[in-house]
């Protein structure tokens, strides 16, 4: 090796040397080289390390750039995602769709990854904003791991021209993740305050959404039929404001079992009230999610149709 190679010139120096110089000096001269090559490796190996991970940092700023990208498809016009998937876009990124009833189109960010799947829309962690904002969406809607609300006015058109099935992750801050799949997701208009309706649930995380998980507190923990609350518009079935408590718009009853739009709490907390992002089902009242997804697509889509 190349430390081996120095270590031999110094011993030969120092044998060539011996008639002018102590043999303890060259020793020391020895294991002083020594530690300085020690430590150039050290600093070597490294300056290696950070290089590889700056590598794998732009390989992942690339990749997530390119799941980010927008995909214009002219004056093609398309109800969803799955129209998409199936016309040959394969590509995961933000597209331009419109629903049979929309007025106008709407920006969407259409998951194409997951190989068995084409999902339509992306809802992630909001925050404590009010019935406008809900109404129209918010959020970075230009980042693939951007947190958004698509709207539920867009919802609304969405889910009305077909039927729906409605898929949201979930993820701890232990690093497990879990799933919750409902058929039959529908969304109303604004005149009926947006109210939820769905079908059979399916998962791995329990039925939060339908009270299922026990049935002494179906009556107030369902979301069956709920009405979009939010600090602003209060109408769910509590006495006080269950929007205001929990700091996020949703689908409320009798305060939830179920709030995807709560404060961001990490894990394990303590509050004056419950105002987290929660699945009872999976981690009970006092533990906030770290991250959840809402993703939707035809109940009919079959990926395999391509």
């Amino acid at each position: 090796t190349f430390t081996m190679l120095v270590l031999l010139i110094i011993w030969m120096l120092c044998t060539l040397d011996l008639l002018d110089s102590a043999p303890d000096e060259c020793q020391d001269e020895i294991q002083r080289l020594q530690a300085e090559l020690t430590s150039l490796e050290l600093r070597h190996t490294k300056q290696q390390q950070l290089i590889q991970r700056l590598m794998n940092l732009n390989q992942i700023d690339e990749r997530s750039l390119k799941a980010g990208s927008f995909y214009d498809m002219g004056d093609k016009q398309y109800m969803d995602c799955a129209q998409i998937f199936k016309n040959g876009s394969t590509q995961s990124g933000f597209y331009m769709i419109k629903p049979l009833l929309s007025p106008t189109r709407m920006r969407v960010y259409c998951d194409m990854t997951d190989g068995q799947s084409s999902r339509d829309a992306q809802m992630a962690v909001s925050h404590l904003t009010d019935w406008n904002d809900y109404k129209i969406g918010f959020g970075d809607m230009k980042s693939a791991n951007g947190e958004f609300w698509l709207g539920n006015d867009n919802l609304h058109y969405m889910t009305t021209h077909d039927d729906y099935t409605l898929r949201i992750n979930l993820e701890d801050f232990e690093g497990s993740h879990r799933f919750a799949v409902y058929r039959t997701f529908k969304v109303d208009n604004e005149q009926n305050h947006y109210q939820l309706q769905f079908g059979v649930y399916t998962g791995s995380t329990g039925d939060a959404l339908s009270g299922s998980y026990h049935p002494e507190v179906r009556w107030w923990a369902s979301h069956q039929g709920m009405k979009f609350s939010t600090r602003d518009r209060d109408n769910d079935r509590y006495d006080r404001s269950c929007a205001q408590e929990d700091k996020g718009g949703w689908w409320l009853n009798r305060c939830p079992s179920a709030d995807l739009n709560g404060f961001y709490h990490r894990g394990p907390y303590s509050a004056g009230t419950d105002d987290r992002i929660v699945w009872y089902p999976w981690h009970g009242w006092w533990y906030s999610l770290k991250s959840v997804q809402m993703k939707i697509r035809p109940a009919s889509f079959e990926p395999n149709d391509v």
